[in-house]
């Protein structure tokens, strides 16, 4: 049982430490790709900021307030990211989501794993996600409005 302890204390490590020192915790000037998220459950308020050049997410970042969980969530989120292209981001996002809703996805997500300890809290999950669908919508809303244009 000491393994389940272990993860559960470097869950709460890397949820403070991105929660206390968010990365990429800043409004990216200029930016392609943007959407704002909301959680009205928790107070969760963010947007998201993504640069994509070509097929690539250059840069991304986030600004906004909530839980702790949301915003080690979007830290963690613009760390993994970054450099991804636009396919990889959609696969990544349908994985997290269903690391935090269903079960383990069959592919290591590296330190993103941290995550999958909120599934144990349902009310938490919408607090985990909110960076992610914020993203997703800011990065299909923008390829749904260049292809209409």
């Amino acid at each position: 049982m000491s393994g389940f302890g272990d993860l559960r204390e470097l869950y709460q490590e890397v949820i403070f430490d991105h929660n206390r020192k968010p990365r990429n915790f800043h409004a990216l000037d200029p930016c392609t790709h943007q959407a704002d998220g909301h959680n009205p459950l928790c107070g969760d308020q963010l947007t998201v900021y993504a640069r994509v050049a070509g097929d690539v997410v250059e840069d991304v970042s986030f600004i906004g307030h909530g839980c702790a969980i949301s915003k080690a969530s979007a830290s963690l989120m613009t760390e993994a990211v970054k450099g991804m292209k636009i396919d990889d981001v959609e696969s990544l996002f349908r994985d997290m989501h269903a690391m935090l809703t269903e079960s383990h996805p069959d592919r290591d997500l590296g330190k993103l794993e941290v995550l999958s300890g909120v599934r144990e809290f349902p009310a938490r999950v919408k607090c985990a996600t909110l960076a992610w669908h914020t993203l997703h919508n800011a990065i299909t809303q923008a390829s749904e409005t260049a292809k209409t244009e």
